[in-house]
């Protein structure tokens, strides 16, 4: 139990052990404390947790956190246990049972944080449990988790977050506390208008993550590829593997082990049971490579994962930000890689056309698909576009792939009207409809079968794409697609032409397209683990302070992080505090686990005395 009358800083140091509040967090617990709302946008590893954590411990009451992570909840509940905090959760894995006696700590006063999914909250039992907390020992909070999640528009849409404007008009004196790792200034104004958090301070942290680096590779063999960069680059390392079909995320699961890497499926087709044990091994587990939907990492806070890869193009620029910012949360050096090509166009263009939803959701989600495309073709630095999508200007990075190895544009204007005049042919000569690889057969004057049998090269356009081979005449219809010159037509992937098509046909308008640097054989490089600098001396002491942690995580069932943080271990391992008083003193080492772990990390030290 924390201590009462305690202010913001007190526990900040007292109970997580950090000696100061980061950025704008000192403002958010004080806006929250005096009783006010808050929206905050703060990117993933940015510390929003305790921008609610702390004010739930110092105001009178419990603090209620509504969170679409039901998988998570346990997680969640045991790291604010080990620091001493009173915490449960509410949600559909629970037994009778346990919703039982966390109901009774409840109402007893004997909880600091509860966790609700949000559903629960459509349940007449549970808004009659709040009111007789609110009346016996009072709600200190609420805290909306995933805010985005309430955006119709968003990649993460939950429709039980539509019901949670409710908590005002319920309990109109708590205040509330909206938090996102992503939103663009729409999704923000729809976060204030459905939560009906017009009062609301806003809080809009950087959205840059400078230790991630960016990198988009054009797609040949993308398992292939993806091997070479675990292999050369992030050896033994965490991971997250995105596909965008479940086949694909078993298929690539199997590769990889089939490779010697240990590589586990997660999608939404998996039992429950299978999605919770593979989930707790990546936490849990160093060196593991979960490989999934979109279904998986919302919310994960394993700290030490390396590298997110995209094997298939995202939907959206946030989905993309939000799935690449699951890299690197500690701060360290990760990376973030996509491998892409025109295939990935053709499918996210038919999917649009043939899904569901009325003529303004289709253009939304295009307006979404346009913005990332464009992101992939950029000639600039991607760090800089990806700011600016969300409002924030910058300086080009140096720590991207087109700053670290600059591509280039040319006047594909030529190119554009070969294909174009291709498909134009073929559809007001011969009334027929190809894709994209018949196209570039009969630019490259290829004599296939089906050449033959429709007769193409009697065509005009035939052959007259000789000066480029099939590769980088796949390039440009890529980005004529992505561009807007050419449209999918079908399921079967056919072409078609656009309103813009005829500028370039008829009208002569100039296409810059992007030229894909050269494929270079991988290089070996560091990983993000060598590249932390610590002095020789101290290296030994924090592998066996990892060793003693892993240990201690295995045997409470808890994953290593919850323990301590590599910051925390490296911080010890360099300083070799002599007794519990110098351990006070290292960045997250609260009291709660200075009581719990110290005499055990001044032992691990004597082993080099």
């Amino acid at each position: 139990m924390v201590d009462e009358g305690l202010t913001a800083e007190q526990v900040l140091q007292r109970v997580f052990g950090y000696d100061s509040f980061r950025g704008s967090q000192a403002e958010i617990t004080r806006q929250l404390i005096d009783g006010g709302d808050a929206l905050v946008l703060m990117p993933t590893g940015g510390g929003k947790s305790l921008c609610y954590q702390i004010p739930a411990l110092v105001r009178p009451g419990t603090g209620i956190v509504i969170s679409p992570l039901i998988a998570l909840m346990q997680d969640q509940v045991d790291a604010l246990l080990a620091l001493g905090v009173r915490a449960g959760f509410l949600n559909s894995s629970q037994d009778y049972q346990a919703r039982q006696e966390t109901e009774q700590a409840l109402l007893a006063g004997d909880l600091d944080l509860l966790y609700l999914a949000p559903e629960r909250l459509r349940l007449p039992a549970t808004i009659e449990l709040l009111d007789r907390v609110s009346a016996r020992t009072g709600i200190a909070l609420f805290a909306i988790d995933e805010a985005h999640c309430v955006s119709q528009w968003g990649h993460d849409f939950r429709p039980d977050y539509l019901e949670l404007s409710a908590l005002h008009q319920r309990w109109p004196d708590v205040p509330r506390i909206a938090l996102t790792a992503t939103a663009t200034k729409a999704t923000r104004d729809e976060i204030v208008q459905r939560l009906d958090l017009g009062n609301a301070a806003q809080f809009v942290s950087s959205f840059d993550r400078p230790n991630i680096t960016y990198r988009i590779v054009a797609k040949d063999n993308p398992r292939r590829q993806l091997l070479d960069l675990i292999r050369t680059e992030h050896s033994d390392d965490a991971g997250i593997v995105y596909c965008l079909s479940r086949a694909s995320v078993e298929d690539t699961a199997d590769f990889l082990s089939q490779q010697g890497i240990p590589a586990l499926p997660y999608h939404a087709g998996l039992d429950q049971r299978t999605r919770r044990d593979h989930q707790a091994r990546f936490l849990r587990e160093d060196g593991l490579i979960m490989v999934a939907t979109i279904a998986f990492g919302m919310g994960i806070d394993k700290p030490d994962v390396r590298f997110v890869a995209h094997l298939d193009l995202p939907k959206s620029v946030e989905g993309y930000y939000q799935e690449t910012g699951r890299a690197g949360r500690d701060g360290q050096p990760a990376t973030a890689w996509l491998s892409y090509g025109l295939q990935d166009v053709v499918q996210q263009r038919r999917l649009i056309n043939n899904g569901d939803g009325d003529i303004n959701y289709k253009r939304q989600q295009t307006a979404h698909l346009d913005a990332m495309l464009a992101l992939c073709e950029t000639v600039q630095c991607r760090r800089r576009q990806l700011l600016d999508y969300f409002g924030q200007s910058a300086d080009d990075c140096g720590n991207c792939d087109t700053c670290l190895q600059p591509a280039q544009s040319w006047d594909g204007t030529v190119a554009a009207q070969k294909v174009l005049s291709t498909v134009y042919r073929l559809h007001t000569e011969r009334r027929q409809h190809f894709g994209a690889g018949h196209i570039i057969d009969i630019l490259t004057g290829s004599a296939t079968a089906k050449i033959e049998q429709f007769r193409h090269q009697q065509l005009s356009v035939f052959g007259v794409g000789a000066d480029l081979d099939p590769v980088a005449w796949r390039a440009v219809i890529r980005q004529l697609l992505a561009q807007g010159y050419l449209a999918v037509e079908s399921d079967h992937g056919t072409l078609g032409l656009t309103d813009k098509s005829r500028d370039v046909l008829f009208e002569h308008a100039e296409v810059r397209l992007r030229r894909d640097p050269e494929r270079r054989k991988p290089v070996r490089t560091k990983t993000a683990k060598q590249v932390v600098e610590l002095p020789a001396e101290a290296m030994p002491i924090f592998e066996r302070l990892r060793d003693w942690r892993a240990a201690t995580a295995k045997q409470q069932g808890i994953p290593a992080y919850v323990i301590f943080h590599d910051a925390t271990l490296r911080d010890i391992a360099t300083r070799r505090p002599q007794d519990l008083a110098g351990l006070a003193g290292i960045s997250g080492v609260g009291e709660a686990k200075l009581e719990r772990y110290g005499e055990q990390l001044l032992a691990v030290l004597g082993e080099n005395r």
